[in-house]
């Protein structure tokens, strides 16, 4: 069977955290060979994986926290912290929804260009690069999306801009070429609180068909900062947050970027 993710495909989504300074990199090593060495299924792999570094927030806030069942589903994982057996349901809150679509197919363009490249030259290339584009950026039709890939590619081999590419930088990595979308925070940008809360009361309804065995259960709500989808700047109505009702013994709101974390339980 085909796979559906390459080994290089878990490498670069790793390489993109590895950017982020406060990343906890030997857990998260040690987490991800552990995934491997289980008999998931490729896909189940790269969603654990994926799963395990929303949660790098999380293990700075709890240092001693040891996870013990890593391919577990109800909840997603089990840990250890201060002789307790934890399950821990993590979700990620969408505040664009309408980008979501957006961003999975802008990935997919990324990719069709880091491989021309790569092939053409990986050593020569290498490095993460990030883009900004123009306002008028299309890419609704297949021939607008292979515009896109050849100015991309263009605009990383000549090292300026070209065609839809309006500014973009670069950032070293060893190994690969790595092409993301450019960071950027509208101050205004504000996450509802009534999404979060949606999120709980969905999370509440599957309690009980989660796993008995653990002493507590806790709820993790992640915005993920790297995912244009995910992104804000504040959390609006904050105060409504207390008013939750919940089974889960604890509940929290983490930001995956610079580590802020909320108790909302």
């Amino acid at each position: 069977m085909k796979k559906v993710f390459s080994d290089e495909d878990l490498i670069k989504n790793l390489s993109l955290y590895y950017l982020n300074r406060h990343l906890k990199k030997k857990p998260i090593e040690k987490y991800h060979r552990k995934i491997d060495e289980s008999q998931l299924h490729d896909r189940e792999k790269y969603k654990k994986k994926s799963e395990i570094l929303l949660l790098n927030s999380f293990m700075h806030h709890f240092p001693d926290v040891k996870f013990e069942n890593l391919t577990c589903e109800s909840p997603d994982f089990i840990a250890n912290l201060n002789d307790k057996k934890i399950g821990i349901e993590l979700t990620e809150v969408i505040n664009h929804l309408e980008m979501k679509k957006i961003e999975s197919n802008l990935n997919k363009i990324f990719r069709q260009a880091e491989i021309l490249l790569e092939q053409e030259d990986t050593t020569k290339h290498r490095g993460v690069y990030f883009l900004e584009f123009h306002s008028d950026f299309k890419f609704d039709t297949l021939e607008e999306q292979q515009d896109s890939i050849i100015s991309i590619y263009k605009s990383i081999k000549k090292g300026k801009p070209v065609g839809c590419v309006k500014r973009l930088r670069k950032s070293f990595h060893r190994r690969n070429v790595f092409i993301t979308h450019e960071y950027s925070m509208n101050l205004f940008d504000e996450l509802c609180s009534d999404k979060i809360l949606e999120l709980i009361e969905k999370k509440n309804e599957k309690f009980p068909y989660y796993d008995t065995s653990v002493d507590e259960c806790w709820l993790v709500i992640v915005s993920d900062m790297n995912s244009i989808a995910s992104r804000y700047t504040f959390i609006q109505d904050k105060e409504h947050l207390n008013e939750v009702k919940s089974p889960f013994h604890k509940i929290f709101h983490l930001e995956n970027l610079c580590g802020n974390m909320t108790s909302i339980k």
